[in-house]
């Protein structure tokens, strides 16, 4: 493509002509930049792509999009400087894909709890009618179907791999794509360009504060999703979404809750031995629903999307059947079978909010003692160690602790703080460094009636110890365990 057309609607100045016109790549790792590449320099936490520009050009790139000046630069390479390279990338990497997302209709999903099965379950009732896009922590779907697409971040790609993915899908039948909207994805500017028909709010809790420091700068990052989209979807019941509306300009707004009274509200709310049935007062009818996954949050992610769905225009038969059909997330309250009459399961949660809900949600279904295993990981919100250690403590029957992703923190040390609020609860606790050790000492002491949540990890099949990553699956080594048993 040609460099006049990548960089088309970018204000920038031409700060050295180079010998290449075309671009076939945009890249922002300098190990992956090769013949025709354009490096846009990042600067990061850690990193700053500025000190790569050498590198990048004996390794064939064409350009480099800077944002603060150099010395000197090699010859024969262009360097084209903006305002902000990481606000630029995002229309860079559209322009080089020929602007797919303008084609596509966006919903986006963003909140501290509740994204990925929010996005799995709008993506079955979009399934009803189409072949819908999906793109989150689990991975990038189509029509149902895995796409490998690897992407190098956890939830939100960046937009060389998300502009690569919308193309994917525009070019393979999609219309319609869901996918999760990270804070950290809002607050480095990945969404800049895009518009979504609909964004959906899910709660804000305490999370990532290592990286926005405060629950101001947390919620501020969340909002800007509302000031580029058409219609928003917030939880009634969370104590933030006034102040999403506040700072939101969406066309029209839409609340879902419980307690509350709401736009959407589930009433009539029953739980089943294999999930849970509501009603939903909508155009005057009382609209019966089943969701075959347990749990109140799970109800919150459901009401969401029928919010997101009604507000489009879909018919609510299609609703109704999208989450029937609704099949689970894996690591989500995944149940790990067995014959002994306990239950044994793997879920995602690794906040706060999140093991407040897990546990809450087992204990409803649960005769005998819940049996808690978590951590947290390192390198990451230390503040809500304790916090998390009290709350295990305080709805549990008995908590394990043990190491979720140390990184390069001491585990012992990660464990130590944990236990600062465990300690202030009655709750009898084991502690473990090894994880596997920590999970077959839980499936030991299981008895029948029991429920065993192995929470932090859910789908990941690794562990970063040391700063070194390291095979490791929880419903892998339970099912071990259990056979051992």
């Amino acid at each position: 493509m040609k460099m006049s057309e990548v960089m088309q609607g970018i204000a920038c100045e031409i700060i050295q002509h180079g010998d290449a016109e075309g671009v076939d790549s945009i890249i922002i790792d300098s190990r992956k930049v090769g013949e025709g590449g354009l490096f846009v320099c990042l600067r990061g936490l850690q990193v700053d792509g500025h000190c790569f520009i050498n590198d990048v050009a004996q390794k064939g790139a064409s350009a480099v999009v800077i944002d603060r000046d150099q010395d000197t630069y090699p010859p024969g390479l262009t360097i084209l400087k903006v305002k902000n390279a990481r606000k630029s990338l995002s229309a860079i990497a559209a322009n080089f894909y020929g602007r797919p997302a303008d084609k596509l209709r966006l919903f986006g999903v963003t909140g501290t709890n509740g994204k990925t099965s929010t996005t799995y379950i709008m993506d079955s009732i979009l399934r009803q009618a189409g072949k819908p896009g999906l793109i989150g922590t689990v991975g990038i779907h189509l029509g149902g179907k895995n796409i490998d697409i690897p992407f190098s971040t956890s939830t939100t790609p960046d937009p060389p791999e998300l502009q690569q993915i919308f193309n994917h899908m525009l070019n393979n039948g999609a219309k319609d794509v869901v996918m999760e909207v990270s804070s950290h994805a809002l607050a480095l500017y990945k969404m800049e360009n895009l518009f979504f028909e609909v964004a959906v709010f899910t709660n804000l809790t305490q999370d990532h504060l290592d990286f926005h420091g405060t629950m101001e700068n947390y919620l501020a990052a969340k909002a800007k999703l509302f000031g580029q989209c058409r219609y928003g979807i917030v939880n009634g019941d969370d104590q933030y979404s006034p102040q999403i509306m506040t700072i939101g300009n969406c066309e029209k707004w839409i609340t879902f809750g419980i307690d509350n009274d709401c736009d959407i509200r589930a009433i009539h709310i029953e739980e089943l031995p294999e999930g849970s049935a509501f009603d939903v007062e909508i155009n005057g009818a009382l609209e019966h629903f089943y969701l075959p996954v347990k749990g109140r949050f799970n109800i919150y992610n459901a009401l969401a999307t029928i919010g997101a769905a009604l507000v489009v225009g879909i018919d609510v038969e299609q609703i109704r059947a999208g989450l029937a059909s609704f099949e689970g997330v894996p690591g989500r309250i995944q149940a790990v079978p067995n014959d002994k009459g306990f239950h044994v399961l793997v879920d995602y949660a690794h906040s706060p909010d999140g093991l407040v809900n897990i546990i809450n949600s087992v204990r409803a279904f649960t005769t005998g003692r819940v049996i808690t295993l978590f951590g947290c990981g390192g390198d990451k919100d230390m503040g809500k160690r304790p916090i998390m250690g009290r709350i295990a403590g305080e709805l549990s029957d008995h908590c394990i602790v043990t190491s979720d992703n140390p990184r390069s923190e001491p585990p012992e040390e990660i464990i130590h703080q944990v236990e600062a609020g465990l300690v202030e609860t009655s709750c009898p606790y084991d502690s473990f460094v090894d994880r596997r050790t920590a999970i077959y000492h839980g499936i030991a002491m299981l008895e029948p009636g029991d429920a065993f949540i192995i929470a932090g990890k859910g789908h990941e099949n690794y562990q970063i110890v040391n700063n070194k990553t390291i095979h490791f699956d929880d419903v892998e080594v339970a099912n071990e365990a259990l056979k051992e048993r």
